[in-house]
């Protein structure tokens, strides 16, 4: 039996699949732009309207996201819960005022989001699969380790 190079390479990594898909549908330049602002806002604001609703479910949702994160790249969960800390603790300074600011910034970020996928063209990819909700700050993580020349 005969074997080739490509039959012994070795197959893509989840991770890798994900963001490839996730990219289809993210190849505007406005449309990446409007996503590199508008996904971290959208983060924060879901983080602060769980720890509005009681601390303890913004905690038990970054513990959740953390362990997805670790499953698919250790450099990712590192950045990410990295960036939940400063998320958690932006929210925590909103003080009284945190589910008002999260819910504000929560809906002018999502209509970024369709704006930017109206110019794109496609739908967002979580219509397909609701796990692209947590591709979406790899994503972004993703490009700016690309032009930082770091490896996921």
């Amino acid at each position: 039996m005969e074997t080739s190079a490509h039959d012994s390479a070795p197959a893509p990594r989840k991770v890798d699949q994900l963001l490839t898909h996730y990219g289809e549908s993210h190849r505007n330049s406005t449309n990446e732009l409007i996503h590199f602002i508008a996904i971290p806002l959208i983060m924060l604001s879901l983080v602060g309207m769980m720890y509005a609703a009681h601390p303890w479910v913004a905690y038990v949702f970054v513990a959740a996201s953390m362990v997805y994160y670790a499953r698919l790249s250790m450099v990712f969960f590192i950045t990410m819960a990295a960036g939940s800390v400063l998320f958690l603790t932006l929210v925590h300074a909103m003080g009284e005022q945190r589910l008002n600011i999260s819910i504000s910034i929560f809906v002018v970020a999502w209509i970024f989001q369709f704006i930017g996928h109206k110019i794109e063209g496609k739908k967002p990819s979580f219509f397909e699969d609701i796990q692209y909700l947590w591709v979406g700050p790899l994503f972004v993580l993703s490009k700016l380790f690309e032009k930082l020349g770091v490896r996921w």
